[in-house]
Formats: C-alpha cells, structure tokens, sequence
C-alpha cells in the first residue's frame, strides 16, 4: 500500500511515506494495551484537560490545519476551516458531556429482594480505527474523542492519500497532553491490520469508507469475534414536496450535493420532486448548479472543489457512462472545468428507471439522479427503493407534516428543510448497506463499553 500526499489539483506527488514494519505494527499494539491499564483508571477531569487542549490546539493553528486538507485531498480551503472547527467542537462535547452520559445507572427492579442492581459502562480496551479521505480530522475526531472519553486507547489506520493529515492529529494529540500509546497513527497494510484485528488485545473495529471495505473488514472482526461498527455509503433522497420554498430547496439542493465536491456519504445524491413542481425546480437546479465555478480549492472564489484524485474522477466519468449504456440521459452542466486536475464536469442523469442499476449506484462526485414522482406517497416510495439507508431531507412549508413524511423514510437519520448534516452534538449512523452502529453522542460513546451488570443481593435473599 503507497502512502502519498499526491495534489489533486496539480496531480503533483508531493511526499510519500512508507508503509509500517510489522515490527512497529507489533509495538503499536503493545503500547496500547500497556496504555489502556492506566488510561482507564485516568480520571474524567484529566481525559476532558487534555480534549480540550486538543480543540484549543485546532483553534489556534487552523488554518495550518485546514491546509493540509486542502493539500492532501482537494477540499475548498474553507470547507477545510469548517471541518477543523468541527472536529474541536467534538472534543469539547466530551469535555462537557462524558462523564454524565457514563455515570452507573441504578436498575428499577420487580422485586426489592432482587438487591440493588447498578449498570456500570467500562472501557472494553485496544480499537483500531480504519478512517477515509473525504474527512480527514472529522472522521478521527469523530472516533477518538468518545472513545478516549471511555477510557479506551485507538490505532488509527487511515486512507493512504491523507497521510500527513493522519500524522498531524497524532502529532495534535501528543501536543495536548496524550500519554504515549493512547493513539496511534499507522501506515499499516491490510495483513498488518488483519492481525491487529486478530490479537486479542484488541476489543472492537470501527469503519467509515466503502461497502466493499465494510464487507471486508466485518467478515474479519466477526470471525475474531469482535465488537464493530460500519458507517458506509450512502445515496441520500432529496424529498421536495409541492409545497416547498422552491427559491431555498433549489439553493439548498445545490449545495447539498456538491460541497466538499459531492464526496460526502450524506450528499443529496437523489432528488426526488413531485410531479407539479418538477419542471421547475429542474429548471432551477440546472441554473444553480450552473453558477458553480471549479478551481483551485485554495481560491475563495471557488465553489467546486477536484475529486480527492484522478483514479476517482476516472471512475465517477466511468460510472456516468455505464449509467447511459442502461438508459439513462446525462446532462453536462455550467462552464466546462479545468483541464488541469482530478474534476468532473457536474451532470444530472435523469430517466433513471428501475431497470437501470445505476438507479442504485452511489455517485462519489458531482452528479445528481432527478426523479419525478407522481405524488406525496410516490416519492416516499422511490425515496425507500434504495440499497441504503443513511441520510435523507424532506421540503415542505409544513414542518409538522414534513416530520410525519420523514418517519416514513427508512434511513438513520432524516431532516426536514435542510440537506443531511453532520454535528458535534447530533448521532449519526445508517442502516442497511449502509452499515451499522452510531457515531457522537452517548450512542457513540457506548458503543465500545462494557455494560455491565453489578448487583448487590441481600445474603438472605431468595434464588
């Protein structure tokens, strides 16, 4: 496996680092462990000092920061700045929030002879974590902070096109406070990552990246029998009801499919617009989508970032041409992009009928599916006719209503007026194909805890 900071946008090799002796994978993993046995007995007060040196750390260098993302994967420099911002927001709400969502619950018994029976949440031990390009920091943040707020210790292996992002967050964590071992950044390759999977040491996997990764990764944690959690693709629907702000769904429809250049599992990857509205929110999309301008991402000016490189930009033109072979009609839209860097000229492919398969492809780029559905409950229907089963929006003037269109959706999360986003303070997760488990929140922060029961019984006390 080659890790290397490869420019998107000038296609220029800019370093490359080699991949971990299996002697350092072997340390890595006896580091950890050595460190769980004091980091769990660590207290909640020193675990938030040194998170919150971590966030204070990611304020005061950000744009350092954010420019490797920029470098490394070919984000807009300000949706780097964002995602800087993100990942400290999630530190501090483990700061704030760990110890209250770990404290032992008292058990509401049947019968008071069943003694007093208390649920404890314990850290289980070593994680690895196996994290993609879109979001470097976000995506270790995301991971790290519940699971360091727990007690647990991580070996991160991340996607080989972001190693140095990967080493600035180790570096990050070290410069907090972070005892030796807690986290550890490793350029593995995939027969290091099986064994570290394998040893015993080693307590639970979490994945964020494709489902072709996910089915691999799951099918080895579950033969070691190992605790994992799976965020995977997504191709969330975009639901707008005939009712809808037309003007703001069309801004918002434009946006939540191309930012970050449309590489987000929670894109609004399909649009799916009743029937009396359809011609003009097309009408309307086409000319938003129209205004963007791609660029050099480190440009304020540019709205449209490169894809993360040239391998995914082939495959994304290549996907599109199949997609065509079956049927469906693509449209080239807005100015042509440079000829210099990993982009994609933005498309719509409409006459995406339920015989062509790319109806269920996920698009990792700049290319939105426009459905047109007869009514309300049609475009609940195409909405559900999915493999996955992430994200999803509903627009509609009435938010009461929208709510009750949203619970008919079936995917992890759903929001009303707004394309699918990601906070510090909101859980996030999927089903289906688009795996299991939750990220943030108290949901995340248990997901790898022990949750044991502790009952104290009278000795006089029946069986």
């Amino acid at each position: 496996m080659t890790y290397a900071t490869i420019n998107p946008y000038t296609g220029e090799t800019v370093a490359t680092f080699p991949d971990a002796t299996d002697a350092e994978a072997k340390a890595a993993l006896d580091k950890a462990d050595a460190a769980f046995h004091t980091w769990r007995e660590t207290s909640f007060a020193e675990r938030g000092r040194i998170l919150q040196n971590a966030a204070d750390l990611l304020r005061r260098d950000s744009d350092a920061y954010a420019k490797l993302l920029t470098l490394e994967m070919g984000k807009l420099f300000a949706e780097a700045k964002a995602e800087v911002e993100l990942s400290a927001k999630i530190f501090e709400y483990y700061v704030r929030h760990a110890e209250a969502l770990l404290k032992p619950e008292k058990l509401p018994v049947l019968d008071p002879a069943e003694g007093e029976a208390v649920l404890v949440h314990e850290p289980l031990g070593v994680l690895v974590a196996i994290e993609p390009w879109n979001f470097p920091y976000y995506q270790i943040a995301r991971i790290l902070a519940p699971q360091l707020s727990a007690g647990n210790t991580l070996i991160l292996k991340h996607a080989s096109n972001v190693p140095q992002s990967a080493a600035a967050f180790e570096k990050l964590m070290s410069e907090a406070g972070l005892p030796e071992g807690c986290f550890k950044n490793l350029y593995a390759t995939r027969d290091q990552i099986n064994m570290i999977i394998n040893d015993p040491r080693v307590h639970g996997v979490a994945l964020t990246g494709s489902e072709a990764a996910g089915s691999i990764i799951a099918a080895e944690a579950g033969k070691a029998l190992k605790k994992s959690t799976m965020e995977l693709g997504g191709a969330d629907a975009f639901v707008v009801l005939k009712d809808a702000d037309l003007k703001k769904t069309i801004d918002w429809a434009v946006f939540g499919r191309h930012w970050n250049g449309g590489q987000v599992c929670v894109s609004s990857k399909r649009m799916i617009v009743v029937d009396e509205v359809y011609d003009a929110f097309l009408d309307g999309y086409r000319k938003g989508v129209a205004r963007l301008i791609a660029g050099d991402p480190f440009d304020p000016k540019t709205t449209l970032a490169p894809l993360s490189s040239q391998k995914a930009a082939d495959d994304i033109k290549e996907q599109i041409r199949k997609a065509v072979s079956y049927g469906a009609k693509a449209e080239e839209v807005g100015l042509p992009v440079p000829n210099q860097g990993a982009f994609v000229q933005p498309t719509i492919l409409t006459d995406v009928g339920e015989a062509n398969p790319a109806r269920y492809w996920e698009f990792f780029g700049p290319v939105s599916m426009l459905f047109r559905a007869r009514d309300e409950d049609d475009a609940v229907r195409i909405a559900n006719d999915s493999p996955f089963g992430l994200g999803g929006s509903v627009f509609t003037a009435d938010e009461q209503h929208g709510f009750k269109v949203a619970k008919r959706i079936s995917t992890g999360m759903v929001f009303v007026n707004h394309p699918t986003k990601v906070e510090a303070d909101l859980p996030f997760g999927g089903i289906r194909r688009s795996g299991y488990g939750r990220e943030l929140l108290g949901i995340g922060l248990k997901e790898f805890v022990n949750h044991k029961l502790i009952d104290v019984v009278d000795i006089e006390a029946h069986f």
